[in-house]
């Protein structure tokens, strides 16, 4: 099955939806430059915690369109995400960590009519000696995935691509220690790194 999307006015029907979707309180969303490269069409967002004094967690969410399509992608739209959360040393030694973080996004996109979904888990963290050995060690997870939508036609009064934009929110949510919108899926509330 290879997704659809060839109405020149979708992308732009799509940008209004994305602009116009109200993340939780505590997530700010900002529109930033997108990629010029990898679609003739692009959007980009970045969240972060709306306490501007934490740092606890960031993200991206970036939407591709290429009328043409692209034979990777099978179709012509193309999701984008990027999330990274500081957390507790114990945590990044854990084995299952990358399995947890890529359970986000499965969870987040379970619901979704997609396609092709890949992506990475890194773990990076950060250990002192010497003179700086009483500092706590601290680290990181990121989460790179994407995937192609293959339902654009508005069926309800939520634009289909604005569930995958609500998707990317919910994995940033899993990572940063918020409240989880899915059950099962474990988030690192009690693991976080705490300011």
């Amino acid at each position: 099955m290879r997704a659809v999307g060839n109405d020149p006015d979708i992308f732009a029907q799509a940008t209004e939806g994305i602009r116009g979707f109200v993340a939780r309180s505590d997530i700010a969303l900002s529109e930033v430059p997108a990629p010029a490269r990898l679609a003739p069409h692009s959007i980009a967002l970045t969240a972060e915690p709306a306490d501007t004094d934490s740092d606890a967690f960031s993200g991206r969410f970036v939407l591709l369109h290429d009328p043409d399509g692209v034979d990777e992608w099978n179709g012509t739209f193309r999701v984008v995400i990027f999330i990274r959360a500081d957390l507790e040393s114990e945590l990044l030694h854990d084995d299952l960590l990358r399995q947890v973080a890529w359970s986000w996004v499965t969870e987040a996109t379970s619901d979704l009519s997609i396609l092709e979904l890949g992506g990475t888990v890194t773990t990076n963290f950060g250990e002192s000696f010497g003179s700086l050995g009483q500092r706590p060690s601290d680290g990181f997870v990121e989460v790179r995935a994407s995937w192609t939508p293959t339902e654009l036609a508005p069926k309800s009064p939520v634009d289909p691509l604005v569930l995958h934009e609500q998707a990317w929110i919910t994995c940033l949510e899993m990572a940063g220690g918020l409240t989880p919108l899915f059950d099962g899926v474990v988030p690192v509330l009690s693991a976080r790194r705490r300011g």
